[in-house]
């Protein structure tokens, strides 16, 4: 390994991070999915659809900020400077506390 080169478990380290957060993409997409189509007796169809839609637009923003995520750690590290701030954390704590919300409210009144 050579002196510029980071300490290959770094790397790695940011990789897995990655594809957790693709994973995470992936398993929201699904939720959307089955929100929207496949309980249909989970209270009308407007609110089903809003929760659908949070959990596909969550899904997209994480898909989309995981890869600059990836890359902008990736840039740091090589040049041995601090790790970037994040926001994608509270915006899916956030994204997902209105989910639930809602259906918490499907559950109590449907």
């Amino acid at each position: 390994m050579s002196d510029d080169e980071p300490d290959y478990r770094f790397t790695l380290a940011n990789e897995r991070t990655f594809l957790a957060w693709i994973r995470t993409s992936l398993a929201l997409l699904a939720a959307a999915v089955a929100v929207v189509q496949l309980v249909p007796d989970f209270g009308p169809k407007p609110l089903r659809l809003a929760a659908g839609l949070i959990f596909a637009g969550l899904s997209l923003t994480l898909a989309v900020n995981s890869h600059r995520r990836w890359r902008q750690v990736d840039r740091a590290i090589r040049s041995g400077q601090p790790l970037p701030r994040t926001w994608m954390p509270a915006v899916t704590a956030a994204a997902l506390t209105l989910t639930i919300t809602i259906a918490i409210i499907l559950m109590l009144v449907y």
